[in-house]
């Protein structure tokens, strides 16, 4: 099956947004072969504000409705405890209230971004969006992490070229329960970083208060040319600020 064939199939229907480059080529595509399409963006405390600031810009250019919803992620409590299923019990609570404000608005059809590409076996968040029976029109269709950037630089998207990013949950240990306050610090260090020049790395939190910092192996001489003024950033936050020496591998 195409894109085509599918939105054929699929005239009217709501899209999870997350802002990210598959979800942003997704829209793109409903909206190229004629589907009624309206976008959601779930806003938690796991996305940072520039997710949402990327969201707004896409479905500005395209043109389509977006509705932001609310949710306090962590009054889950399996989402806020961070074991090892937190995805699971996060995906299952976000989609209920996404297709809860679908159905409202007319919506009997909730399509994701997954792609061919992912592996929908060893992840907990997948689990509740099939038990939610919500589509994946990327996966259905073959369609690889690789062609969705290609396609969506056709299709002259700007987030052809946006790294691969997690929630930022994924940067406190499993097993720690999650906080405002250590989300903040995820955050705040993130979004430092960027604003040096970096991109495409992650900042991980430890248990000790101390912060791993994960760089792809292009970007490590500007780490160490930027070493002093890391430090002088980050020192506040964190007890230690470590780096990982085996470079972060790029986003695909």
């Amino acid at each position: 099956m195409t894109l085509e064939e599918f939105f054929c199939e699929v005239p009217k229907a709501a899209v999870a947004f997350s802002g990210g480059t598959d979800s942003a080529f997704l829209l793109w595509a409903a909206k190229q072969y004629g589907c009624d399409v309206h976008a959601y963006y779930m806003k938690t405390a796991f996305q940072p504000e520039f997710e949402m600031e990327d969201a707004r810009r896409v479905v500005e250019a395209l043109d389509i409705p977006m509705t932001v919803l609310e949710k306090d992620i962590l009054a889950v409590p399996e989402a806020a405890a961070n074991g090892p299923k937190r995805c699971y019990y996060c995906k299952r609570a976000l989609f209920t209230q996404l297709w809860a404000a679908a159905r409202k608005d007319g919506y009997f059809c909730l399509l994701d971004g997954t792609n061919a590409s992912d592996d929908a076996d060893d992840r907990p968040g997948m689990q509740a969006i099939r038990e939610l029976e919500v589509r994946s029109p990327l996966r259905e269709c073959g369609i690889s992490k690789s062609e969705v950037r290609r396609l969506s630089e056709e299709a002259g998207l700007f987030t052809s070229r946006k790294p691969a990013y997690a929630c930022l949950a994924t940067r406190i240990p499993t097993g720690t329960a999650i906080t405002p306050e250590l989300l903040k610090k995820a955050e705040t260090a993130e979004t430092a970083l960027a604003n040096l020049g970096f991109h495409d790395f992650r900042v991980r939190l430890m248990e000790d208060g101390g912060a791993r910092l994960q760089i792809t192996e292009e970007q490590m001489p500007l780490l160490f040319s930027k070493r002093e003024e890391i430090l002088t950033i980050l020192r506040p936050f964190f007890s230690s600020i470590l780096l990982d020496l085996e470079a972060r591998a790029k986003s695909v």
